[in-house]
């Protein structure tokens, strides 16, 4: 028989569909700079990469000191490089760890969430209190400005689980289909902090912060301030809608653009040990506390770099 015969003889598929708006497999566009770049040594610290576009490990860095300009703009530029910046057993104080941030900008506080021995610090005990940091989003993004970025030391460790995970939002925005990019375009959503707080506080202690914190608007992609690329800048806890579409479609889309940050060539996964710190871009990223160590205890506090308006 022919080769033609062959290939002529070849049954038909059946029909077939998944259902849209799905994840697929297939090659993705993993580019951690920004296109024209260039990617340079770092001097002043040794960086290990966790994976190719998102978080890395520095040493060589003591977190308990004041930084020198030189050390401070080079670790600016490894964090809007590798967007999470990960600092093994460095144990700093409340006050420490409020000086190392405050080299990005002035800190913020969030009142809806309980204070560690310092009032500008977050703490966030887990033991019999439960979890509620286990879905995908970015912190704050209720405010007009929300923060440029956190700082976040944990304390204590539980004996198994309890890692944190990070996505990288301007890969999800680059893997976007064209057609998706293009319907984005000058798109604008809604972000309110009730929904995202409402599922473990009690209603009457939000009630009184609804005028302190309406609802805002940012744009559904936005552009970064110091790296101009572009990425996704809605999440499940917070943004509600995309303003001028109707409810079924705003619904949709931000499905869709929800599932982006599940995407594991966006993420990197970090297991804390008692003294580690993160540091990450806010405005770059998602992240995602794992809720997989109850009944043990975890400690985290956190410092918040506030930010500017999303554009």
């Amino acid at each position: 028989m022919s080769l033609t015969a062959s290939i002529g003889s070849v049954p038909a598929l059946r029909a077939s569909r998944l259902p849209p708006d799905g994840l697929y497999e297939g090659p993705r566009e993993l580019r951690r700079l920004a296109p024209g770049q260039p990617d340079l040594p770092y001097s002043l610290f040794d960086v290990v990469p966790l994976g190719p576009v998102i978080g890395a490990e520095i040493g060589g860095v003591g977190l308990t000191r004041p930084l020198t300009p030189a050390l401070r703009g080079e670790l600016d530029r490894a964090l809007l490089e590798w967007k999470v910046l990960f600092f093994r057993g460095q144990h700093p104080s409340s006050a420490e760890q409020r000086a190392f941030a405050r080299n990005w900008g002035e800190l913020e506080t969030n009142p809806l969430l309980a204070a560690g021995d310092d009032p500008e610090v977050a703490r966030f005990d887990r033991s019999s209190a439960p979890s509620f940091e286990n879905v995908w989003h970015t912190d704050v993004t209720f405010r007009e400005r929300p923060a440029l970025g956190a700082v976040l030391h944990l304390r204590e460790v539980p004996p198994y689980g309890g890692d944190t995970m990070w996505a990288d939002m301007a890969a999800a925005y680059d893997n976007l289909p064209p057609e998706v990019r293009a319907r984005l375009e000058g798109a604008r959503a809604v972000h309110d902090f009730v929904p995202g707080f409402a599922r473990f506080t009690p209603q009457e202690r939000l009630v009184p912060f609804q005028d302190r914190f309406p609802p805002v608007e940012h744009p559904v992609v936005r552009t970064h301030p110091a790296t101009g690329r572009r990425m996704l800048f809605v999440n499940t806890s917070f943004t509600t809608r995309i303003v001028g579409w109707d409810r079924e479609e705003s619904d949709r889309m931000l499905r869709l653009l929800f599932q982006q940050a599940h995407v594991p060539e966006y993420q990197v996964r970090f297991s804390w040990r008692a003294g580690d710190v993160a540091f990450w871009d806010n405005r770059a990223t998602q992240h995602y506390a794992v809720n997989d160590y109850a009944p043990h205890r975890r400690v985290a506090e956190r410092v918040a770099v506030a930010g500017d308006r999303p554009h």
